[in-house]
């Protein structure tokens, strides 16, 4: 979930794009806005701070554009919050723009609870007036209750809010669509979680997300204000090794006194509190518009945006679900241009084409009335070709699965092996694979995590502990687009394990276009898989060691396209340090529990040929060859 520096970035970026586009810069805010600040009260008598931005030219009345954040505003100079800058493509059309700190942080008033669950009543998947427990809240009844304050106090508005928000502001949007105010005439998720244990920030398939759940729980629960960490060693990788069990946190780091760590500890499968913060059994009709916005490289919710979707999906009864999906990280379509992440360029300015002519244009269209929606039910952008492709629905129907099957001596192809065989490597948790080339820093502020989904994967080939495959030369483009999916047949010697799989593009090693890049493996698709939780991620069991397996891992969808004289790769480890903690790859009921002696090095077979086939599905486009 998305920090207060990205948004600070986003707004030098903006300011320098403005420039270049003619659009409003912040030096001229005050002379375009009037601002208004309010304590806005809420049913229980809890007053959360909120900044209102009021066109000064004549023209209204205007609609409501409402975001809401745990991170603060952080006025400037100016007084005036940089999240404006998030909107510039948006201020030519008018709009009141109302800015908020959630409850219990910063300048609001009550106790922040991270991830808020929604009201009892939602269990029955909505709520209605006679569900209504005096000083029962969540963050849709505080949505509610500054909606209805705002229409009551702000004058000049047509009656018509809409909400947007990114990463943990994305999910406050997501809870207010559930009991939305009846103003709430639009929303725009973009980058929400959408279930800490399955796939988000916390949790992919279980695995625990060790040093973005360690730093972001400190950040959030050690004050009412972003707390950085501070590490004493500049490698965060050496940091955390030496930190040893998850045991040794709060005994000798957080002491039992930031609740989510002790919801972490207490709560290592998937049991009634995660299941109750997950949206699943929530997202049961489109209540408004919404428009998901995911990005390819996002570091933090990629499978957030998707599954929302994907539930809103089944119960779109009237067309009103839509799904964006471009070549950014966590939040990239927000700022700067989008014509390159790290040295991966796209060809154009995806990021000023979606803030122009998606974001703009969907806003307009249902708190302005004004202009057509001429957008697709999926607006996705093609990696690889550079093209934003438009589709009836996402993933595309015309897209076949196809088997790209592990063979003997490293190798992939399209045909099965004909004789059984494996693959091995040595697994070493006192000595883990690092998810990025070291020193490791901090997840915040350092400056290698928004980028590290692109960086090359060529630091880790040489090791022992990575089994790299790899296609022949393609003569052909290769496009996918949809659910990739790995099926790994596999044994340890140990009694649990993780499996990480890596779909990756290879450069051609004389790449003209861009020098740099030859031989540059870029990642297109990954997720770990915690063997543990093969059967249920709520009652886990050990392995038996020895035996073959089978473990189906989702690496989610993705558009790329493969070019002729690159060659497709898919790497397989069973550490990523300290992206995820370290299984001991002995069975214990609680790895947060684990001790030192509990953490063993164990032999990891991957098989292929008949009967235990390893491969991965890819949903081949069919006019690729």
């Amino acid at each position: 979930m998305k920090r207060t520096f990205v948004v600070l970035a986003a707004a030098l970026a903006l300011c320098a794009a403005a420039a270049a586009t003619g659009l409003p810069q912040p030096a001229a805010y005050p002379a375009i806005f009037r601002k208004v600040t309010a304590m806005i009260p809420m049913r229980d008598g809890v007053r959360l701070h909120t900044e209102i931005y009021i066109p000064r030219r004549a023209g209204g009345p205007w609609p409501i554009l409402l975001t809401r954040t745990p991170y603060g505003l952080h006025d400037d100079a100016q007084g005036f919050t940089p999240l404006l800058n998030l909107y510039r493509a948006m201020m030519p059309d008018g709009y009141i723009f109302v800015f908020q700190d959630i409850r219990g942080r910063y300048r609001s008033q009550g106790k922040f609870i991270m991830n808020r669950p929604p009201r009892p009543c939602f269990r029955a998947h909505r709520c209605t007036a006679a569900d209504m427990v005096p000083g029962q809240v969540d963050e849709a009844t505080d949505t509610y209750d500054t909606i209805a304050w705002l229409l009551r106090h702000v004058g000049d508005n047509n009656g018509r809010v809409g909400m947007a928000g990114i990463s943990y502001g994305g999910w406050l949007t997501t809870m207010a669509m559930l009991d939305p105010h009846p103003a709430l005439k639009a929303v725009s998720e973009q980058a929400s979680p959408e279930d800490q244990f399955l796939g988000d920030d916390f949790h992919h398939n279980g695995a625990f997300r060790l040093s973005y759940g360690f730093e972001y729980a400190a950040m959030m629960e050690t004050g009412k204000t972003n707390f950085h960490f501070h590490f004493n060693r500049y490698d965060t990788y050496e940091w955390y090794l030496r930190l040893g069990p998850l045991a040794n946190v709060n005994r000798m780091i957080f002491h039992g006194r930031l609740p989510t760590w002790n919801h972490f500890v207490n709560h290592p499968n998937y049991d009634a509190f995660w299941k109750k913060m997950a949206f699943a059994p929530y997202l049961t009709r489109v209540t408004v518009p919404m428009l998901n916005v995911a990005g390819w490289y996002d570091q933090e919710d990629f499978y957030g945006p998707q599954t929302i979707y994907k539930l809103l999906q089944r119960h779109d009864r009237h067309g009103r679900n839509y799904f964006v999906a471009g070549p950014w990280n966590h939040g990239g379509w927000s700022h700067g241009t989008g014509n390159h992440l790290g040295p991966v360029r796209f060809g154009s300015d995806t990021s000023i084409y979606f803030r122009k002519n998606v974001q703009a244009r969907w806003f307009r269209y249902w708190l302005h009335q004004k202009g057509r929606l001429n957008e697709p039910k999926a607006l996705v952008f093609q990696t690889g070709s550079n093209v934003w492709q438009r589709y009836a629905a996402w993933p595309p129907r015309r897209a076949r699965a196809r088997r790209l099957y592990f063979r003997p001596g490293l190798r992939l192809g399209f045909q099965p092996a004909a004789r059984r065989g494996s693959n091995a490597y040595i697994s070493e948790p006192n000595n883990p694979v690092p998810y990025r080339p070291r020193p490791v820093r901090p997840t915040y502020p350092g400056p290698e995590w928004p980028v590290w989904l692109v960086q090359d994967q060529r630091f880790v080939n040489h090791r022992p502990d990575v089994l790299s495959y790899e296609s022949a030369t393609l003569h052909h483009t290769v496009a996918i687009a949809g659910d990739i999916v790995a099926h790994l047949f596999a044994a340890t010697t140990g009694s649990d394990s993780d499996w990480i799989v890596k779909l990756i593009d290879v450069y051609p090693q004389n790449y003209r276009p861009q020098p740099k890049m030859s031989g540059y493996e870029l990642i297109i698709a990954d997720e770990v898989f915690r063997g543990r939780f093969r059967h249920s991620y709520s009652h886990p069991r050990p392995i038996t060691p020895g035996k073959v397996t089978r473990y189906v891992i989702d690496l989610h969808t993705n558009d790329h396209a493969f070019l002729p004289g690159h060659r497709i790769m898919v790497q397989v480890q069973s550490t990523w340090f300290p992206l995820i903690d370290r299984n001991p790859q002995t069975y214990v009921p609680n790895i947060f529990l684990a001790r030192r002696q509990d953490f063993r090095t164990a032999w990891q077979h991957i098989y292929y040929g008949p009967g235990e086939a390893s491969y991965i599905s890819l949903p081949v486009v069919p006019s690729s060859r």
